[in-house]
């Protein structure tokens, strides 16, 4: 998440007052309040790959926060409350050791 400076951060107060003034109600509203972000964003810019790869590093940049803030607290929590998943053996691990084995046999 870009923690911006609190300067840069002033110029957006009236967007913020305005969101928290207008019910969000569905995902629909949700994304196309994303949309509306992305087209207000993407308005003069050129129409290029890498503006394009910005915008989406942004809202990957943004999805991964609000899984770091949000769901892998609650994740954590219903795993304290009702116990982790048990595996009789570590199947990543295994899995990993067989590739790992055919790599070296290739080499």
């Amino acid at each position: 998440m870009p923690y911006i400076q609190q300067e840069d951060r002033d110029a957006f107060v009236n967007v913020e007052k305005a969101l928290q003034e207008t019910k969000i109600n569905t995902p629909g509203e949700l994304q196309f309040l994303i949309a509306l972000l992305i087209k207000e964003y993407f308005y003069g810019k050129e129409y290029r790959y890498q503006t394009m790869n910005d915008i989406m590093g942004a809202l990957s940049g943004a999805n991964q926060e609000f899984y770091r803030r949000y769901v892998a607290p609650y994740e954590d929590g219903c795993i304290s409350r009702n116990g982790d998943v048990k595996y009789e053996r570590n199947i990543f691990r295994e899995d990993l050791a067989r590739v790992w084995s055919k790599d070296t046999e290739n080499t």
